[in-house]
């Protein structure tokens, strides 16, 4: 809540960089320079408009993961103490690793999708695009429960999370094509994070990382940028309606739940990866065949 005068100042900074002052080129290496696309008026009011909602609904959900993580913490007998600095190390580490859980469950499992897919919606790619934010938290709770069962306090992974947060801010925008190449190859950064939001067929599904890349490094879910994203989905939801942003995703899982017949159908399209459809079946013929498609983020 703090960092929020910080994340209007610089939106305001970069609007009137590329607005005004006209620092509108964007080039990553390939291509030559391009138009940076800025800000537009509606996609921006809506991308606020969830931020500001997002933040209305965790001013009451965090009570309850307070009361969640708190309780966990107290039913473990271990205890890590804030006064020892490998107890940080731990948390920086631990919970960067469980936003990777966390990032890529939402792109490989459609409920989580279908709350995650508000922060892809958008065709631009901003700091207002940041602040673009799910107003369904409760499903990123489950990932962050391990920190309390191995005895780290509540108010320090709170911290952890905000950190995260204000640090991933700063990744959502075109102002920036390359850091130090030993910055790129340890953190995440605006050029990584570029890729993550393409809806190209070759940078699909990759590079979840919150601050640390090394783990899609690991994980052998790491994109470099070579070519200027296309931003948002494979298929845009073409509306600025905050609600329907929010919520439309819900409404087409639910929808085809309705339709599937049988049980294992049903299950999938709520637990399989986004775009799931039984063999030879396509619900929506409107829609991209999944089978073209890489298994994540379809809409």
């Amino acid at each position: 809540m703090f960092a929020i005068p910080v994340f209007i100042v610089f939106l305001a900074l970069e609007i009137i960089a590329i607005h005004v002052l006209h620092h509108d080129q964007f080039d990553v290496g390939g291509g030559g320079a391009q138009a940076v696309r800025g800000y537009d008026f509606a996609d921006t009011r809506t991308s606020l408009t969830m931020g500001v909602g997002y933040a209305v609904v965790n001013l009451f959900w965090r009570l309850v993961v307070l009361v969640v993580y708190a309780g966990l913490y107290e039913l473990t007998p271990l205890r890590l103490s804030p006064y020892d600095w490998w107890t940080w190390v731990l948390l920086f580490f631990a919970d960067d690793l469980a936003y990777y859980g966390f990032h890529r469950a939402s792109h490989r499992i459609r409920f989580f999708w279908a709350g995650h897919i508000v922060h892809h919606s958008s065709t631009h790619y901003n700091f207002s695009t940041a602040l673009r934010q799910k107003w369904t938290p409760m499903l990123t709770m489950p990932f962050w429960m391990p920190l309390a069962l191995i005895g780290i306090p509540p108010w320090m992974i709170f911290l952890a999370l905000a950190w995260s947060l204000i640090y991933q801010f700063f990744l959502h925008t075109e102002k920036i094509a390359k850091m130090p190449a030993w910055f790129e190859a340890v953190f995440n950064t605006p050029s990584h994070h570029r890729v993550h939001h393409g809806s190209d067929a070759d940078y699909l599904d990759v590079n979840y990382a919150g601050i640390l890349i090394i783990w899609d490094r690991m994980f052998g879910s790491f994109v470099p940028e070579t070519h200027r994203p296309t931003y948002g989905l494979t298929k845009n939801i073409e509306t600025y309606n905050p609600f329907r942003v929010a919520f439309g995703e819900f409404v087409n899982m639910g929808r085809d739940v309705r339709r599937s017949p049988g049980l294992r159908a049903k299950l999938g399209h709520v637990f399989g990866p986004p775009g799931w459809q039984p063999a030879g079946v396509r619900l929506d013929p409107a829609q991209p065949d999944p089978e073209q498609l890489s298994p994540v983020r379809r809409s």
